[in-house]
């Protein structure tokens, strides 16, 4: 079957559209085999890191409330660091548009008659990718901006208010000393980043 769902004889199928298939198939198979592997893995390590977790907590008689929290474990001899991080995954609700008019109507009061420099920073802060999404890092920047003036702070507010928490995601990374020093580098775990 071709990839429009038609029924061709195998004697009518190109000898390069064969041998690529071939090559297709045994990568994919491959592939998928590595794929599980990885979410095997990524269960096991979450689930030792958090027993490590709660046979601390035990030793001290304290109670850990919940899956959040960062940790970094690092081997005995310090040659390798395990770092298991959660963080919120967030996305903005429609009073971004809101904040986004304040916004606009700020940098228009700001900069009648002098350079657009200031609005190309905020239109980038805003501006969306293929699915619609603003940037997260550079909306949230803006709040850092510290700004003086009674429409930028409820621009700020209406910005606050928009953000929702979508779930969270949970991360583990696996770190290689180099050599003897104090700094580390990841051990990649995705292909793209692998060195062949």
């Amino acid at each position: 079957m071709n990839s429009r769902g038609h029924m061709v004889p195998e004697d009518q199928v190109r000898e390069q559209d064969k041998l690529r298939n071939q090559v297709v198939m045994d990568l994919v198979k491959e592939a998928l085999l590595l794929n599980q592997n990885l979410k095997d893995f990524k269960r096991r390590a979450l689930n030792d890191i958090a027993d490590l977790v709660s046979i601390a907590a035990q030793k001290y008689e304290v109670q850990i409330g919940g899956k959040k929290g960062n940790v970094n474990l690092i081997s005995y001899n310090g040659q390798y660091k395990i770092v298991r991080s959660v963080a919120d995954r967030i996305s903005f609700t429609e009073e971004l548009e809101a904040a986004k008019e304040l916004i606009t109507e700020c940098i228009n009061d700001w900069t009648q008659g002098s350079s657009n420099n200031v609005r190309a920073l905020v239109d980038r802060a805003f501006k969306t990718n293929a699915q619609g999404q603003v940037k997260t890092a550079a909306v949230l920047d803006l709040i850092r901006l510290e700004i003086d003036d009674e429409k930028w702070k409820r621009a700020m507010d209406a910005l606050k208010d928009s953000i929702q928490v979508k779930n969270t995601a949970t991360y583990i990374r696996i770190y290689e000393r180099v050599g003897m020093t104090d700094q580390y580098v990841a051990v990649p775990l995705d292909i793209a980043a692998v060195r062949a």
